[in-house]
Parts: structure tokens; C-alpha cells; sequence
């Protein structure tokens, strides 16, 4: 693992420095809007704006790399993001924030593209799965210790968002200063929506939902702590532990999807998320109970997420995954954009803890639309799955391609080294009851 980290750390630091600076914005977004006055619908569209330019990036950037190179668009995409989280404390107005915010989504995502597209190269067959598995714990880790950085600082003055700016500008340096090939990069046309509700209704259904629960608890994490009347340290580790769960259950959900019908496990993980967000609604002022159920709300979410990618690769050939992955992903965004506009509506209306039981309703339709499908089509055996993958929400489409493809291959390569065993013991066996044969027929010619 030492080995494959040497030549990729420079990426997977310019990943972390990339995640401080766009976690501590995100939720600096939901406290300082707080501080402003802004109301929870007004935050909700702000927070939906976000989606909305992660989901234009994912489609204009791949074009603006084959006509600029990866290295110009990295640069200028560095830049822009930059400028926007300084603005942000200069217009704090819903109008001005929400063009910021799809200017924020649309630069992340271009360097989502970018940078998966270096580590990709940088990888070999050897090493994929491991690059993957550590750029998505830099992720993680890089959300999680953002959350660390918003005590350091008020969050009614510039110094948070300058701070976070800062962060981002720097990130590239290690990446720029690098990277020495210019890997290839072709994104695939997503798979017409039909075609994929009917090779995986499941998880075109479920991961719908999950992108509403994933932007609810990502955008409006903050707000509902804000409404509360948490403080900002509070609120920070409340999202921060929507976060760390996900380090937690990755590795046993992971483990346990590899083994059983997924639509069982996928019903049980919802189930475990719904049962949280009404501890989550019932806790009221203990602070404790609420960091619990952040931690195991939130800690699901990413575990499902992967599981309906390996869900959906179960019923792909190698060929179809590309396209599966970039109808998944724009599913997803969609779900995205339309969560916080319904938990900023039900928070508006019948007041903050309403976060919790949108979060709720959600994570029930996916348990109960998976008992559904149980009774619509047969299980296919452990063994004849692809291999869980653990992928991040917040990656493009190109992290979930190649998360899709080598788990495949992976799994051609197991079944492959299984049957060769098998002959091996076949032959072994073969030679041995050969062998006892003869040494019967020796003896009999003896007597």
C-alpha cells in the first residue's frame, strides 16, 4: 500500500487540501446564512444551486479538456472557485449566493474530472482498487477535518471564507507541480434514462432518493443546526458526524454485500437510516442523541450509494457500465437538487426538526420500494455479483466508471482463478483415483 501511495500522494493531498476548503464552505453557507437571517427556503436554494453547476460541469467539462487541456481548465477552474468563496461574505444576499454556489458546484465538479482522470492514469490494474479506496478516504477525511477548521474563526466576518479560499488556491500547487502526463479523457454518453429503470429499477429509483438525502444532509445539516441554535462548533461536529459514520459501516456493508441479496441489504441500511432520523426528530435538546443519529443517518448514506452502483453493475455488461455510470450520476444530481428544496420547504413550515423527518420519509420510500423489487424478480447468487466498490456521492462519473469496471473485471479475474482451482483439483483428484487404481490392479495381478 506504501508503494502505491508514493506515487500518487501529491494527488491524493491536493484531494484533502480541495475538500477543506469546499467543506468548510458548504457549511459555512448554512451558519453565516443563519447569522444573516436568511430564511430556510431561501438556504435551500442556495444549497440546490450547488447541484445544479455540479451537474453542468459534469457535462461541459470533459469538452472544455479536449479543446484547452486538462492543465489550463484545472487552472482556470481553480481560479473561479477561488474568487467565489471570497465573494461569498461580499453579497450576502440569497440572490448573489445562489449564482455563486452554481458557480462553486460547476468548478468542482471540472475538478472532479480532472483530478480522477490523473489518478486513473497514474493507476494501473495492479492498483486501481487501492488508489480508489485511498482517494476516497482523503475525501472523507478532508469533509470531516473541514468541519475542525470553522471553530478556528467568527463566522460573521470574511475570515472563514478567505481561509477556505486559501485552502483551494494552494490545493493545486501539489497537483500542477506533479503531474507529468496528460491522461485521455472520454466521458461516456449517459444511458437513456428508460433503458436503465429497466435493467435496474432498483437502484434508478434509489439512488434518486439517496441524492435528495445525501444534498438534505450535506446542505441543510448546517441550517437545521443554525435554526436550532447550535453553535458553530456544534454545528460543525454535527456535520461532521453526518460524515464519520460513513468510515465506520463502509468496510462491514462492503463486506456483507459481497455475500447477500443487496436488495436486502440495501432495505436493511435505509430501514437503519429511517430508524436514526426519528431518534434524530425525537432527541429535541439533548445533544448527544443528536450526534448519534447524525452519525448513523449520515453513516448509511455512503454505503447505499455504493450499494446501488454494485447493484446495477450486477445486471451490465463491461461495455454497458460507462454509459450506466453517467445515468446514474445525473440521476443522482437530479434527487439532489430537489432534496433541500423539500426539507427547506418543510422547515419553513413546520419548523427545523421537520429535517429529520423528511430525512425520515426518504429513507423509508428506498426500504419499502426495495421489499418491492424482492417480489418482482429472482436474487442473482453472491457469487455471480460484481464486486462493492466503495465510491464517494461527491465523485463524477468518471470515479464511478472506473469503480464500475474494475470491480467487474475483478470479478471476472476471481471466477476465473476459482475455475482454474477447480480443474487443478479436478485433475489432482483424477490423477489420485488413477493412481489407486492402478496400485488395485497391481495388487490383484500379485495374488
Amino acid at each position: 500500500m506504501i508503494q502505491v501511495l508514493s506515487s500518487v500522494w501529491a494527488l491524493l493531498l491536493g484531494v484533502v487540501l480541495i475538500m477543506l476548503g469546499n467543506g468548510m464552505h458548504a457549511t459555512l453557507i448554512g451558519v453565516r446564512g443563519g447569522i444573516e437571517g436568511f430564511s430556510s427556503v431561501a438556504l435551500a436554494v442556495v444549497t440546490s444551486a450547488y447541484f445544479v453547476g455540479f451537474l453542468s460541469g459534469a457535462r461541459i467539462t470533459p469538452i472544455m479538456i479536449r479543446r484547452v487541456g486538462h492543465v489550463r481548465v484545472f487552472a482556470a477552474l481553480g481560479s473561479f472557485m477561488s474568487a467565489a468563496l471570497i465573494a461569498f461574505p461580499l453579497l450576502t444576499e440569497p440572490w448573489a449566493w445562489t449564482p455563486l454556489r452554481v458557480l462553486v458546484g460547476f468548478c468542482m465538479s471540472g475538478i472532479y474530472v480532472t483530478s480522477e482522470s490523473w489518478l486513473n492514469d497514474a493507476s494501473t490494474n495492479e492498483t486501481r482498487g487501492k488508489v480508489l479506496s485511498a482517494y476516497m478516504i482523503a475525501q472523507t477525511l478532508g469533509i470531516i477535518g473541514a468541519q475542525g477548521l470553522l471553530t478556528l474563526g467568527d463566522a460573521s466576518t470574511s475570515v472563514l471564507f478567505i481561509g477556505a479560499s486559501i485552502l483551494v488556491s494552494v490545493s493545486f500547487a501539489p497537483i500542477l507541480l506533479s503531474v507529468a502526463t496528460v491522461p485521455v479523457t472520454e466521458a461516456a454518453r449517459p444511458m437513456p434514462m428508460r433503458e436503465l429503470f429497466n435493467n435496474a429499477p432498483l437502484s434508478t429509483v434509489g439512488i434518486f432518493i439517496l441524492g435528495s438525502v445525501y444534498a438534505t444532509q450535506s446542505g441543510m445539516g448546517a441550517v437545521f443546526g443554525t435554526k436550532i441554535g447550535l453553535s458553530t462548533a456544534q454545528i460543525a461536529l454535527f456535520v461532521g458526524m453526518l460524515f464519520a459514520g460513513a468510515l465506520l459501516f463502509q468496510y462491514p456493508i462492503g463486506w456483507l454485500s459481497d455475500r447477500m441479496d443487496r436488495r436486502k441489504l440495501i432495505f436493511g441500511s435505509a430501514a437503519v437510516g429511517a430508524l436514526f432520523c426519528v431518534l434524530g426528530w425525537a432527541s429535541e435538546d439533548s445533544l448527544w442523541f443528536l450526534m448519534g443519529a447524525a452519525f448513523c443517518a449520515g453513516g448509511v448514506t455512503t454505503p447505499l450509494y455504493a450499494l446501488f452502483l454494485a447493484y446495477t453493475n450486477d445486471f451490465l455488461t463491461l461495455e454497458e457500465m460507462p454509459a450506466a455510470s453517467g445515468a446514474l450520476v445525473l440521476t443522482f444530481g437530479v434527487g439532489a437538487i430537489l432534496g433541500p428544496l423539500a426539507s427547506g420547504w418543510a422547515m419553513q413550515h413546520f419548523g427545523p426538526f421537520a429535517f429529520w423527518l423528511v430525512l425520515c420519509v426518504m429513507f423509508g420510500a428506498i426500504a419499502v420500494y426495495s421489499l418491492y423489487r424482492m417480489t418482482r424478480r429472482e436474487a442473482i447468487p453472491a457469487d455471480e455479483t460484481e464486486s462493492y466498490v466503495s465510491v464517494l456521492p461527491t465523485t463524477s462519473a468518471m470515479a464511478v466508471e472506473t469503480a464500475g469496471v474494475w470491480a467487474a473485471e475483478q470479478a471476472e479475474a476471481e471466477a476465473e482463478a476459482e475455475a482454474e482451482a477447480a480443474a487443478e483439483a479436478e485433475a489432482e483428484q483424477e490423477e489420485a483415483d488413477q493412481a489407486e487404481m492402478d496400485k488395485k490392479a497391481q495388487d490383484t495381478n500379485q495374488s
